[in-house]
């Protein structure tokens, strides 16, 4: 038997009655005739007590006769087997796992501290109770080795400077890293007869001996971005206050004027604080 078998036991309640008619019969019949024979009635009820089981909504019984995997219970509710199966509870519920802070390298080498979300079930009893050693303990370290290769599948981020032109990173591709890690960590747990539901990264930072030079890099990588957007932004200004100077015929510029004028312009529209003009009431030529 290598498959999860689903049994349907006798009811429970039945059962009860029949435990309670043997002893409470046994003992009026042990009082009123003094024989042993009625005493045997009252065995028997009493031996049919540990067979008993209640299974409740979302769990499941999973039943053993000397070693030997007899099947599992999933139906809720009030039943009796034999009493010699032994009985082992597994939960089918969802349940949620959020694993430790660790620490990983990415894919360009840098130390970063993540941790995952998991929420899980178990679909076959079968492999959960006897494929694996321990079911709950197997989600845990395989999750972590998950997280631990995934990591180290992507970089954190893109930086320009490295020549790195990656569509996934761990940062900013939040929903394909979670399909990856869903499907990673799905692949390990199918031998425990265990469903991912859901798997999302819980938490994502640098580790803390590079955090901060991290942070300088991710500002000047910013910093840079904006002023390249600023200075295209000036050169077209400029293009276009020329072109309708030109177009105008407000004032006739040579070269070297056009040079001066383009110079100001420049410093006035890409300076990071208000430039203080300065009225010439003069000529051009002062």
């Amino acid at each position: 038997m290598t498959n999860e078998k689903t049994i349907q036991p006798l009811s429970g309640y039945l059962m009860l009655a029949v435990a309670l008619a043997a002893i409470i019969g046994g003992t009026v019949l042990l009082i009123r005739l003094q024989h042993l024979l009625p005493a045997l009635l009252i065995f028997i009820g009493i031996v049919m007590i540990p067979g008993f089981v209640l299974v409740n909504p979302n769990s499941s019984r999973v039943l053993l006769l000397f070693g030997k995997y007899v099947g599992t219970i999933k139906k809720n509710g009030l039943f009796w087997v034999n009493p010699l199966f032994s009985k082992k509870k597994i939960s089918l519920r969802a349940s949620n796992f959020d694993s430790e802070r660790l620490k990983v390298n990415d894919k360009l080498g840098n130390p970063v501290m993540i941790s995952t979300i998991l929420v899980w079930r178990v679909t076959d009893t079968y492999k959960a109770a006897f494929d694996v050693d321990d079911y709950q303990n197997f989600v845990r370290v395989q999750t972590d080795a998950a997280v631990r290769k995934l990591a180290s599948m992507y970089p954190y981020d893109n930086f320009a400077d490295e020549g790195l032109d990656e569509d996934i990173t761990l940062r900013s591709s939040v929903n394909e890293v979670s399909e990856a890690l869903e499907k990673e960590i799905q692949e390990r747990l199918g031998m425990a007869g265990i469903e991912v539901l859901e798997a999302r990264i819980g938490y994502l930072a640098y580790a803390q001996e590079i955090a901060n030079a991290m942070l300088k890099r991710q500002q000047a990588t910013a910093i840079v971005a904006a002023r390249h957007k600023i200075v295209e932004g000036a050169v077209s200004m400029v293009e276009m206050a020329l072109e309708e100077l030109n177009k105008n015929e407000v004032v006739a510029l040579d070269e070297e004027r056009k040079a001066a004028m383009v110079s100001n312009l420049m410093v006035v529209l890409c300076s990071d604080k208000d430039a203080a003009p300065i009225v010439n009431t003069g000529t051009l030529n002062h």
